[in-house]
């Protein structure tokens, strides 16, 4: 299959994913991830539609948007150091990466310097997987609370990557479990905290991850084919 035929089949089944939930599948964006591919094939998943872009890291991501441009909107989905922050401000519309009070202070500097608001998505390690970033769960609040007073960024939901597995099932309850530590945010009314998007699911489980309130699913390999 072509690039634009497996894009059509990973919409096709989102909206499937999102009519069994009984959502509206326009509530779910899709984010092609482009990690190691080559920007004459990210052209041509544009063409087909690819409208967010998704990158791993800052340097291979600063490469390709230079070629590019602004053909869509680019994220940055992989951990963030924070000697790279002024970087990734300059490039991204959206930043997942967010786990800690130091990174978002420097984020926040960087984007004041900048004269940005940067959005940001706070990244919980659900499943307390020591080779994993994310923030845990017990202090997930307390970084939302403390973030949301810094003046330049503004954080927009939650992301996370559950433990792999085979069977897609198998990420279901991590997927309750980041919906659930959002409504628990929520219901904390900080000041000038919005969170909007869920950033769940990836090519092996993005059906659940919609299924269960995703409202941004990250997909490569079953667009691009495996690395």
């Amino acid at each position: 299959m072509t690039i634009a035929e497996n894009l059509k089949a990973v919409q096709d089944r989102i909206a499937a994913a999102a009519k069994r939930a009984g959502r509206d599948p326009a509530s779910v964006k899709l984010l092609v991830v482009t990690k190691t591919v080559d920007p004459a094939r990210i052209r041509e998943a544009v063409k087909a539609g690819a409208a967010i872009l998704g990158e791993n890291r800052v340097q291979e991501a600063r490469d390709k948007i230079a070629q590019l441009g602004g053909l869509a909107t680019w994220h940055l989905i992989g951990s963030l150091q924070k000697n790279k922050a002024k970087y990734a401000v300059k490039l991204f519309d959206l930043i997942h990466s967010v786990d800690s009070l130091e990174l978002a202070q420097e984020i926040d500097q960087q984007a004041a310097r900048a004269g940005k608001i940067q959005r940001v998505l706070i990244e919980v390690n659900i499943a307390g997987e020591d080779a994993k970033a994310g923030i845990n769960v017990g202090t997930a609040v307390d970084l939302a609370r403390e973030a949301a007073k810094l003046r330049n960024i503004r954080i927009q939901g939650l992301m996370t990557m559950p433990p792999y597995s085979e069977d897609p099932e198998n990420s279901r309850p991590y997927f309750q479990r980041l919906r659930e530590l959002a409504g628990v945010i929520i219901k904390e009314n900080i000041s000038g905290l919005s969170l909007q998007e869920l950033s769940m699911g990836m090519s092996g489980d993005f059906e659940v991850a919609v299924e269960e309130g995703a409202t941004m699913v990250r997909v490569g390999t079953a667009i691009f084919g495996s690395r």
